[in-house]
């Protein structure tokens, strides 16, 4: 059976330090969450969103903690796809993986509507593909995002965000109080946690940095705590402000939520629309590539199709791997809504987690500097899959529906495969 291996070469040059590490965490964690996520989860955990958000940071803060412990274990690329497969075996790290890229279509999906929700809200869809193709296009030509762009980007959104959060508490915004909603529910809130999440998890980023961050057990633990202790900062500011104004009732069904918490004038729709942009369409540049960089390496693997795993011999981007995910996300950009992505998307970034914690549960080697109770990456499995649980069936099924698809698919593959290794062994006997 073949094991995962993420990087058949040499590996990448250590180039990263601490701040632009930091950097890429916080700009992977700022992309479209911090814009749309709040209608969402407003809606199935009411004036609770605190709580939700709460709840997301204490997932991600462990989550973080195993990944990181992982990582200083195992200094490579690949995040719990690699993990999984050293510390469980190869079927759970294409499982890991299988839901890092199923989820990083649905989040491509879900960034590409977050932009057109604030550029040209009557026609979201329209724009998600159009944000779809582009992104597709500047990849293909084997443009990137460095870390000095990302920590730029990163530094312009937070900035922003400052700005919508001194404008709703120094003027008048309108707030509706009164509003008819399903009661509250601990499930509603563990709902809303999970969309929250969404947010959160752009941290995976750094986990697959192992390979290019300088003494990354001590690095990449410290870039995650400090990028997560900030960003879960600013959304439980953000979301505090939003809860006082424009408040619950007019956050619920709202496709740009934070442009009702400013003055409605044209400056502000427009700023507003412009730092989505920047904000969603650089993580998708990042996002696009990791996408590619992961699939390519399961079909190096044989998890994949192998044709995945050619690249472009003037730009070394994994094309095809990339114009398959691009078509996916086109398609479900256009099908699906903003709603529906964005579950999707945290369903199975979930069951990446939830296996990343397994893995830690069961590591086999110690980390030199970093290290977590066992009863830790526990709490982790079973708030992951509990989160996972909670969200909406739809986006739920359709996630599962296509990972038992692909275990299928490549159990039978590999069993094809076995049978005529053994065939042709036989015959040389």
């Amino acid at each position: 059976m073949p094991t995962a291996r993420v990087n058949p070469q040499a590996p990448s040059p250590r180039r990263l330090g601490l701040v632009g590490a930091v950097g890429i965490g916080i700009g992977s964690m700022l992309g479209a969450g911090v814009f749309v996520v709040w209608a969402p989860a407003v809606a199935v955990a009411g004036r609770w969103l605190l709580a939700a958000i709460a709840l997301a940071a204490l997932v991600a803060v462990i989550n973080a903690a195993s990944t990181a412990q992982l990582a200083a274990i195992h200094p490579v690329a690949g995040g719990a796809y690699a993990y999984g497969a050293r510390e469980l075996g190869p079927a759970w790290g294409f499982v890991a993986g299988l839901g890092f890229v199923v989820g990083k279509i649905a989040s491509v999906a879900a960034m590409a509507l977050a932009i057109g929700s604030y550029v040209w809200p009557a026609h979201a869809p329209i724009v998600g593909v159009a944000v779809v193709a582009l992104v597709w296009g500047l990849n293909a030509r084997g443009v990137s995002r460095t870390a000095w762009a990302t920590t730029v980007i990163a530094v312009i959104v937070l900035v922003g965000i400052a700005a919508v959060v001194v404008a709703s508490l120094s003027t008048n915004v309108e707030s509706v109080h009164k509003v008819e909603t399903a009661p509250i529910t601990v499930v509603g809130v563990a709902s809303a946690a999970a969309l929250i999440f969404f947010a959160f998890a752009g941290y995976a980023r750094l986990a697959t940095l192992g390979e290019e961050v300088r003494d990354p057990a001590r690095t990449i633990p410290r870039a995650v705590a400090i990028a997560l202790a900030i960003v879960v900062v600013v959304y439980g500011i953000l979301g505090a402000v939003l809860l006082r104004r424009p408040g619950v009732a007019a956050l619920i069904g709202a496709d740009a939520p934070l442009t009702l918490a400013v003055p409605d004038i044209a400056v502000w729709r427009s700023a507003l629309a412009a730092l989505a942009a920047l904000a969603a369409g650089g993580a998708l540049i990042a996002l696009m590539a990791g996408i590619g960089r992961t699939a390519m390496a399961m079909a190096r693997a044989g998890d994949l199709p192998r044709v995945l795993g050619r690249t472009s011999p003037t730009t070394g981007v994994p094309q095809i791997a990339e114009a398959v995910a691009g078509v996916a996300a086109i398609a479900l950009a256009w099908w699906a809504d903003l709603g529906f992505a964005l579950a999707m998307s945290s369903v199975s970034v979930l069951t990446y987690y939830a296996i990343a914690n397994a893995a830690a549960f069961a590591a086999r080697g110690r980390a030199t500097g970093f290290a977590i109770p066992r009863a830790v990456s526990a709490v982790g499995l079973v708030l992951c899959l509990a989160l996972a649980l909670s969200l909406d069936r739809v986006p739920t099924l359709a996630a599962v529906g296509v990972g038992v698809v692909a275990v299928v698919v490549r159990a039978v593959v590999l069993g094809v495969r076995k049978r005529g290794l053994e065939s042709r062994q036989a015959s040389r006997g």
